[in-house]
């Protein structure tokens, strides 16, 4: 199902010059960047009239549904790994270009007496017997991956799978933890700065070096029209990338 995302903040753009814009654009994105995008095809719209509709899901699930035909122009994954699956597959344009680098952020619910400030480790120890922890799965969800290697550096190790619970992306992973069906969990530090979500948890950013870097990466597929272009170049703009920041990420390296 498409979502269609909007904005309220303003920001001064220039659309690139392109070919009559389609009054639609389909396109398929990670999770992660659920509130980033509505700011951005919010401000989009407002420029150029081209109305932006996100089907969001984990990446894995996103690129497997595209090489099974999914409908969209552009796919903004949360990593680079399935940008090149795609790309082996000959379904893009190109190789893509990276547009940002992700965040893990610890979680609890606001209520919660976990030791939230003394850190990932802490916080699992003095978890009770029953309680879960919640990330994406790794299998299909890149901030998924990135949250086990969190695990295994701050010594932590895998978690038991009795207290382990695993959403099919990082949105459906940072609802468990604010709804209370988990007690503790890793999320997307762009998805806990959002105030939908942040008045439910207590968070605490992890450090960049408990995983691997999360480079995100978008491609343009076969077929996409001159509006979709011109979209992505919009998301590489420097007004663009401000956004990105503003949400929690940092820029690609």
């Amino acid at each position: 199902m498409f979502l269609v995302v909007s904005a309220l903040t303003p920001f001064g753009v220039h659309a690139q010059a392109s070919a009559p814009a389609p009054l639609r654009l389909k396109i398929a994105a990670a999770s992660n960047l659920k509130f980033v995008l509505a700011d951005l095809a919010g401000l989009y719209k407002q420029q150029t009239g081209v109305q932006v509709d996100v089907n969001l899901g984990a990446s894995g699930n996103l690129a497997r549904q595209i090489l099974q035909g999914l409908p969209v122009e552009q796919f903004i994954s949360a990593d680079e790994a399935w940008v090149a699956e795609l790309a082996k597959a000959g379904r893009t344009v190109d190789a893509g270009q990276r547009y940002a680098m992700g965040r893990l952020a610890l979680i609890v619910p606001k209520n919660s007496a976990l030791p939230l400030p003394q850190g990932l480790a802490a916080v699992v120890r003095a978890m009770k017997p029953g309680d879960k922890f919640a990330i994406a799965n790794p299998a299909l969800a890149p901030y998924g991956v990135a949250a086990e290697e969190a695990l295994q550096r701050a010594g932590v190790g895998p978690l038991p799978m009795t207290n382990k619970v695993l959403g099919d992306n990082i949105g459906q992973a940072t609802q468990f933890v604010a709804t209370g069906a988990a007690q503790a969990g890793i999320s997307a530090l762009a998805l806990t700065l959002a105030p939908e979500i942040a008045s439910s948890l207590q968070v605490l950013p992890l450090p960049a070096e408990l995983h691997a870097p999360l480079y995100q990466r978008m491609v343009l597929l076969k077929g996409a029209t001159a509006a979709a272009a011109d979209w992505q170049r919009f998301l590489l703009s420097p007004t663009a990338q401000g956004v990105f920041v503003r949400h929690g990420y940092a820029l690609p390296q």
